[in-house]
């Protein structure tokens, strides 16, 4: 018992600096990406390649002044920029990183913890993660931060509905609620057993809601420079600051975790079980498998910022309400349909 205490604590650690290392270096690769895309050279300066440059940004966060308004509720303006980090890393907690491990004999999981219902652990973390965002905006006493609070909470709100419709049809089809059980539905011999090949709606639909769950261009209006200033953190500096633009990409790691996993197989590859090879071989292989779909998505997440205009706030709400619901609630309909056909 107690080197499997020993064992989780571990992995708690080591996830907790992989997200943290993920969020540093997205920073990083965010700024390569777009001078890619505009023709330019990039962050290249602090370090060979520029590779320091999320270390002196770090530094730079730090070593500001942390300056808190006259005017703002004190508590929760440094309650929010807490609840936004928290909550971010909580909903690592259930995805599993990798197939079981076998360590003098015993086995051990690569997840923290396998709950039976893990869709809805996610759910409910990142919907008290919008709190962290309108608790930040309404305790700046500013009207910019305030409205762009606002516009954060309506856009969760109208996305989460149709986010949870097309988990809905997955859950349908693989009869369960953790994302232990629903990876191993995926595991075979090809990617045609992958859950994208039998829900690409809800995978469209899915990616299209975690684009607005996490603030992300096109769905970037809460912090819309050109309108808010800076949205609901235009009155944070230093690590304040610096949690909330952290908090944004360890969201981006996570819903790309949560997307390979839901619909890509997870850390499954094609054939896994046809190369002869050890069981903890396999399970590592597996683990740096499902990395490189993160990285993939993060990169397809960088993309889209740097490629796609942002939407009005109107277009947004239509987009959500008369067009991703509906859409979600007739692949509902169909998975259940197709279903009851199959019988």
């Amino acid at each position: 018992m107690t080197e499997f205490f020993i064992y989780k604590a571990i992995l708690v650690l080591v996830i907790f600096g992989i997200m943290l290392l993920v969020a540093m270096y997205s920073t990083y690769l965010e700024r390569k990406v777009a001078a890619f895309i505009q023709d330019r050279i990039g962050p290249n300066r602090a370090g060979p390649f520029g590779l320091l440059q999320p270390l002196a940004d770090g530094v730079k966060m730090f070593m500001k002044e942390e300056i808190i308004p006259n005017v703002s509720n004190k508590t929760l303006f440094i309650l929010g920029p807490c609840i936004a980090m928290m909550t971010a890393i909580m909903a690592g907690v259930v995805i599993p990183w990798g197939g079981v491990i076998e360590i003098n004999g015993a086995q051990y999981a690569l997840q923290i913890v396998d709950l039976n219902f893990g869709i809805l652990y996610i759910f409910g973390i990142v919907s008290i993660g919008v709190y962290g965002i309108m608790i930040g905006g309404w305790a700046s006493n500013n009207k910019f931060s305030l409205l762009g609070a606002i516009r954060a909470s309506a856009q969760m709100i109208s996305y989460e509905i149709a986010m949870g419709l097309s988990i809905i049809s997955l859950v349908m089809m693989t009869g369960t609620l953790s994302l232990a059980e629903i990876v191993e539905f995926q595991a075979g011999g090809s990617w045609n057993f992958w859950n994208v090949c039998y829900q690409p709606l809800g995978f469209l639909i899915f990616i299209i809601c975690a684009f607005a769950e996490c603030n992300r261009t096109p769905f970037d209006l809460p912090e819309s420079e050109t309108e808010l200033v800076g949205g609901y953190h235009t009155e944070y500096s230093s690590m304040k600051l610096g949690f909330y633009l952290f908090a944004e990409y360890i969201n981006m790691f996570v819903s790309s975790a949560v997307i390979s996993t839901l619909y890509f197989g997870g850390y499954n590859f094609p054939f896994m079980h046809d190369l002869g090879l050890s069981d903890n071989v396999i399970t590592i292989i597996g683990t740096l498998t499902l990395f490189l779909k993160i990285g993939f998505f993060i990169f397809f997440f960088m993309w889209i910022r740097w490629t796609l205009p942002r939407f009005r706030y109107d277009q947004l709400m239509n987009l959500g309400w008369r067009i991703l619901i509906p859409l979600a609630i007739a692949n509902v309909a169909i998975t259940g349909l197709v279903m009851l056909i199959k019988g």
